[in-house]
């Protein structure tokens, strides 16, 4: 039986309009109601991700900027946090000064960019969160980074890896989250690492668990899952390590692993 659902928000939980439908509402309810863990497994922000999890009526720790923050929801208590070394973050920021990059820099839940742009604004405004115009932009540097992230055309950031791994790839974790957003994380501060802790903090195994998402950055998540779900929409190269194919985002895939894993199951029982 599983105990513990952690779900990826953006083109997983949500469907092309930023919902979450009527019908994955109440398979989530269910599964709450019978007694199963159900969390939120993303690179947003705790303070965007805390607005999908409060509609979702949840009152556990949610994981957060990729995995590199576990918070709770009623009081804010931090359980696990992880940061981007400052010497690599220096080396991101005069990369991204040296060849013209748009860099977000997420200091204490709040986003920091040096200028106002239609890459951020669209950033923005599918997070529902607020940015921060930083005259001191560098100097923010030397604060604990949950996360810096560049956004570009996916072409020129499928270029960028090569150049960026050498450079910074041994001391932070690199992934795209979608196809224009290339992030970089502390080492643990991957979802594997988060599920991995959120499993020990509620007493459960990772046999007991179930991870759902469509992006790369979703991989050591469904990796480290008893069971890993790769959605309908999800990239092909997840799906190849998925242990399961649900249906799209706009078809309410999470819907269909809760009712065929936990629903059917328990009912079964």
């Amino acid at each position: 039986m599983y105990k513990l659902i952690a779900i990826d928000v953006d083109d997983t939980l949500l469907n092309d309009e930023l919902e979450v439908t009527p019908h994955t509402r109440a398979a989530l309810k269910s599964a709450l109601e019978h007694g199963v863990t159900v969390t939120l497994a993303t690179g947003r922000m705790f303070a965007s991700a805390r607005q999908v999890a409060e509609g979702l009526q949840l009152n556990v720790p949610i994981i957060t900027y990729q995995g590199s923050l576990v918070k709770t929801l009623l009081d804010g208590k931090v359980l696990y946090e992880r940061t981007v070394p400052s010497d690599a973050a220096a080396e991101l920021n005069q990369y991204c000064l040296d060849n013209g990059l748009h860099l977000q820099l997420y200091v204490d839940d709040k986003l920091y960019v040096r200028e106002d742009n239609d890459k951020v604004r669209d950033y923005a405004r599918n997070s529902k969160i607020p940015f921060i115009v930083a005259p001191d932009f560098d100097s923010l540097l030397s604060q604990p980074l949950l996360k810096m992230l560049i956004i570009d055309e996916p072409e020129r950031l499928d270029a960028l890896i090569p150049e960026l791994q050498p450079l910074i790839g041994d001391r932070v974790h690199m992934t795209k989250s979608k196809a224009h957003y290339l992030e970089f994380m502390h080492k643990e501060g991957t979802k594997g690492h988060a599920l991995r802790f959120i499993a020990e903090h509620i007493g459960c195994t990772m046999e007991e668990t179930i991870a759902m998402g469509d992006g790369w950055n979703d991989r050591e998540m469904l990796m480290a899952a008893g069971l890993g779900v790769a959605m309908g929409n999800a990239q092909a190269p997840l799906k190849e390590i998925a242990d399961y194919i649900t249906l799209s985002n706009n078809e309410d895939g999470v819907a269909h692993v809760v009712e065929k894993f936990i629903l059917t199951e328990q009912t079964v029982q």
